[in-house]
């Protein structure tokens, strides 16, 4: 109930807490579980974590198949990670349980054709909605955010053109898996997709849309609300983490205030933005790896 209160507020960090806590207390029901998993889905949803929010989804339909809500979320999220593939399968799963669910139809509709022209339209927006000068305005919006990007040459080319100029039309790419690009809302803010590196482990997370004006400190709060399965050890707690990013080409570190948002760090002077993805590497604080890691380069400490 506490959750579904901060749901509605659109306290969405809030709302995945409380739902973990409520799955924390293992009632052993399963039918309540799905739900609360469905719930979270939808909150991790909102804040741009789709990865997290199809887990739930998928947890959830583990629990109770028939969990259409589940199944919804799931295929929701396959379309934003541009997986229209399983999106189909997840729409279909659904309407053998109901052939007139509105929105799958449609869903399913959606996917289909995607997935035949193999483009994605999706939720995001270009950086203007008309097809004329949006490079030019996608530059203006990084210049007065002061922040800098690097393009790295293809195999084909081995130089490239100044800077800004080169802005792909449809927003900036990203070489991640999901293929993500940042994107303008409707308020002008930018939304990036945001990649967090844990050397120590070898993993990866990565969010879809890291709102510009949001704090890395929400993030963690919501990616760590559970301890992920390769944290044996349970160091990575919220509170309990460090961030960095690093100057490759002064083989420099520089630790990342968790208080800051998004477009505090893009802001550094040092901090350059390479193909279209910001990224963070994480360590637990205090960590023998990280010492061992940062051995043999300066590191520029809060």
């Amino acid at each position: 109930n506490e959750g579904n209160e901060y749901f509605k507020e659109k306290d969405y960090g809030r709302a995945v807490a409380a739902y973990s806590e409520g799955l924390r207390r293992r009632c052993g029901d399963a039918e309540l579980d799905a739900v609360l998993l469905t719930n979270r889905a939808a909150a991790h949803f909102h804040l741009g974590n789709y990865r997290s929010a199809l887990n739930d989804a998928i947890q959830a339909k583990k629990l109770k198949p028939t969990h259409l809500k589940a199944i919804i979320r799931g295929a929701l999220c396959h379309m934003e990670l541009k997986n229209f593939l399983e999106a189909i399968a997840w729409c279909e799963e659904g309407l053998q349980i109901d052939s007139k669910e509105k929105k799958l139809v449609e869903m399913r509709a959606k996917a289909d054709k995607l997935q035949l022209e193999g483009t994605f339209l999706g939720t995001q927006t270009d950086f203007s909605t008309r097809g004329q000068g949006r490079a030019v305005l996608g530059t203006e919006l990084l210049c007065e955010r002061n922040i800098k990007l690097v393009f790295e040459p293809s195999d084909e080319e081995e130089e490239v053109s100044d800077g800004l100029a080169e802005i792909c039309l449809d927003g900036f790419h990203s070489d991640s898996a999901t293929g993500a690009k940042v994107h303008l809302d409707a308020d002008g803010s930018l939304n990036w997709p945001v990649l967090f590196l844990y050397p120590e482990h070898e993993q990866t997370d990565f969010t879809v849309a890291f709102h510009e004006s949001s704090r890395f400190i929400d993030h963690l709060m919501v990616m760590f609300a559970e301890l992920p399965p390769w944290d044996l050890e349970k160091k990575y707690l919220p509170n309990n983490l460090e961030l960095y990013f690093e100057d490759e080409e002064r083989e420099e570190m520089f630790e990342v205030d968790p208080e800051h948002t998004l477009l505090q760090v893009l802001q550094h002077e040092r901090y350059f933005v390479k193909a279209g993805t910001p990224a963070v590497l994480v360590f637990a604080k205090r960590s023998p790896f990280s010492k061992k890691y940062f051995s043999g380069k300066k590191v520029h400490r809060l």
